[in-house]
């Protein structure tokens, strides 16, 4: 799955020019943390999420310049973080206040791809772009709702046997480095998978192990056993 296949097509943009009231009423009518922001050509300028309107004058949450140059790290905080800070919380307009190195993506981009950009940038959306122009956009919650929508891969209409179910599974397991020579006993029968684990080995190796297990075609479901380890063989 890509981008397009779970975006949200219909955008909600403001622009530079939006007041931050509007942007914040917008926000609120239709229930979204963010929007980006737009020219008039529809190119993207920037982003805007309701983490940029925390610290406002008007609510009095805004940062104050004595308070941040009291804290131990005052010697890190410059004149221009602090321009920063009361351009936030006074700026009236969305140009203000906006973040404008925006991480985006393309309509081809794979779902992985996206997941691992939300996560290592700690954001929760981005934009999907054509030619610099927003087409969509692709958040946490978008993600959520395709996994709830994925179906569970087929197994192409073959009926898998007990021994076949068993050479999937540990064809699955070879190679992961949780998934050791001997660290689990596998057998089949009637579609069950039977796993017996060492009770000294990790839970989550038995857990991953398990999932493995689930998620290969034929198998109805999966009986966990845990083998007592002698003293003297942990010794």
């Amino acid at each position: 799955m890509n981008a397009t296949d779970v975006m949200t097509a219909n955008v909600i943009t403001v622009t530079p020019q939006t007041s931050v009231r509007h942007l914040a009423e917008l926000l609120g009518r239709h229930g979204i943390s963010g929007v980006p922001v737009v020219d008039s050509a529809n190119h993207l300028v920037g982003i805007v999420s309701e983490g940029d309107l925390l610290h406002r004058v008007e609510t009095g949450t805004e940062r104050r310049s004595e308070h941040r140059r009291a804290r131990w790290f005052d010697g890190l905080v410059g004149d221009h973080d602090i321009a920063r800070d009361y351009l936030k919380s006074h700026g009236r307009a969305v140009g203000d206040v906006m973040t404008r190195d925006v991480v985006t993506v393309a309509e081809t981009a794979e779902l992985d791809e996206i997941a691992d950009l939300l996560e290592s940038k700690r954001i929760r959306r981005v934009p999907v772009v054509r030619d610099g122009k927003v087409v969509g956009i692709v958040s946490r919650a978008n993600l959520v709702r395709a996994l709830a929508m994925a179906e569970r891969r087929p197994a192409d209409g073959v009926v898998l046997d007990d021994f076949a179910i068993r050479d999937a599974l540990l064809a699955e397991l070879r190679g992961k480095p949780w998934a050791k020579a001997g660290s689990a006993e596998i057998m089949v029968r009637n579609n069950v998978v039977h796993l017996w684990y060492s009770d000294d080995q990790p839970v989550a190796e038995q857990q991953a192990i398990r999932v493995a297990a689930e998620n290969t075609p034929g198998v109805e479901r999966v009986e966990e056993h845990l083998v007592h380890v002698p003293m003297s063989r942990v010794l």
